[in-house]
């Protein structure tokens, strides 16, 4: 059993009568829609995972069935249900039971899951245990590019096998970022990711910019833009990945919304900047994830205080519009990164900051990849949970879409 307590900056905490009564079992499970099993891309109350909700005098008690005793995302689906209920007006508190499914319940899940399968998802190359991490921004010249590229190298400077696809088609910058070129070479017709080694772990990088010089407009629309990012993700030979990193254009568009149906495991990490108005736009963001029924796995704050050589510190851009952002969509901070000119001169030079060992920059990204690889989205063995159920029907009745 788990229980959290509202904060006492949140919202909620101030919550007056006609919070708490409009907040119903109704209220509660509309609100649990948000909250998705990473793989199998649907959210619980879709698939039956959702038993009971009670709620008494502001607090609320929510029975979540899993599929076995010991599924190894039972702790991040508790904190998810965590997270999203607390957001809502007039909750005091919130209490997670688990459970575990009856077979006839793991029937009808499995049912649901294969449906939604048959329904949504294109077939790729991308392991079903890798983690597919989406980095979203409300709009651009937030850094949402230099954050996409340091967290795929502090993540392989782990040990880890990185995708890194640059869906931002319109505006590439991944290569030069990266200082990559050439041309994308090809192998029974799949795509083959440029590679760099990144101390024990590997890079994979795929990016619009291999296909298309720096300098010339992509002048696309809907369709041809999602027939784009559908190529990256069915086209291209990945391999044996661990993450996959997606640096999302910037906004709300076809893009975000063609991800959302292709891949429904994606997770989205939103960036924003310290100031009010930065922050209120990137909450666009979370909330179009969560219309999507994708997981909004947490928020990084760029471009944070600068820290003079005398050791003075200032808040150029404000501050707060990280921790206030998570606080309104219910999501972790995952990290800030401070403001520095290196990260633009190494940016302009080809070689991210995260590869370095020392400095605010690099130490700022490690902790984040730390923090993504062990608590926000970690890896979990599969054997026991519904994905690898999901595997089994498959392997009984033939692939999905056969």
């Amino acid at each position: 059993m788990s229980r959290s307590s509202q904060p006492p900056q949140s919202p909620a905490s101030s919550a007056g009568p006609s919070d708490a009564a409009s907040l119903s079992v109704e209220v509660v499970r509309a609100a649990l829609a948000a909250v998705v099993d990473p793989e199998l891309g649907a959210d619980i109350v879709e698939l039956g995972m959702v038993r009971a909700v009670d709620v008494e005098q502001g607090v609320v008690s929510v029975e979540v069935a899993l599929t076995v005793a010991a599924c190894p995302l039972r702790d991040q689906l508790r904190a998810d249900v965590e997270r999203q209920v607390m957001t809502l007006p007039g909750v005091r508190g919130v209490e997670v039971r688990t459970g575990v499914m009856d077979p006839g319940e793991r029937s009808a899940l499995m049912g649901r899951a294969r449906l939604k399968a048959q329904e949504r998802a294109v077939v790729t190359d991308i392991p079903a245990r890798a983690r597919v991490l989406a980095v979203a921004s409300g709009k651009g010249g937030v850094g949402k590019s230099s954050i996409s590229v340091n967290l795929a190298i502090a993540l392989a400077r782990r040990g880890l096998v990185v995708g890194l696809l640059d869906a931002d088609v319109w505006g590439h910058s991944v290569p030069r970022l990266l200082g990559m070129g050439g041309a994308v070479q090809a192998q029974a017709g799949k795509m083959i990711p440029f590679e760099r080694a990144v101390g024990s772990g590997l890079l994979k990088v795929i990016s619009m910019g291999f296909l298309s010089g720096e300098d010339e407009a992509i002048m696309w629309r809907g369709l041809m833009l999602n027939r784009a990012v559908q190529h990256f993700l069915e086209d291209v030979r990945w391999g044996a990945l661990d993450y996959l990193v997606i640096d999302l254009p910037p906004g709300t568009g076809d893009v975000q919304m063609g991800l959302a149906r292709m891949i429904p495991r994606t997770e989205v990490l939103v960036v924003t900047t310290p100031n009010k108005a930065a922050q209120k736009v990137a909450g666009r963001a979370a909330d179009m994830a969560r219309r999507g029924h994708i997981r909004v796995a947490g928020v990084i704050e760029n471009m944070s205080a600068f820290t003079c050589e005398h050791g003075e510190s200032y808040a150029i851009f404000g501050s707060g519009g990280g921790q206030r952002l998570a606080d309104q969509i219910g999501a972790p901070l995952v990290g800030a990164v401070p403001l520095d000119a290196s990260v633009s001169d190494s940016g302009d030079a080809g070689v991210p900051l995260a590869l370095g060992d020392s400095g605010p920059v690099a130490e700022a990204f490690a902790a984040i990849a730390e923090r993504v690889a062990t608590e926000i989205s970690p890896l979990v063995e599969m054997a026991g949970c519904s994905a690898r159920l999901l595997e089994r029907v498959e392997e009984a009745l033939g692939p999905i879409g056969a």
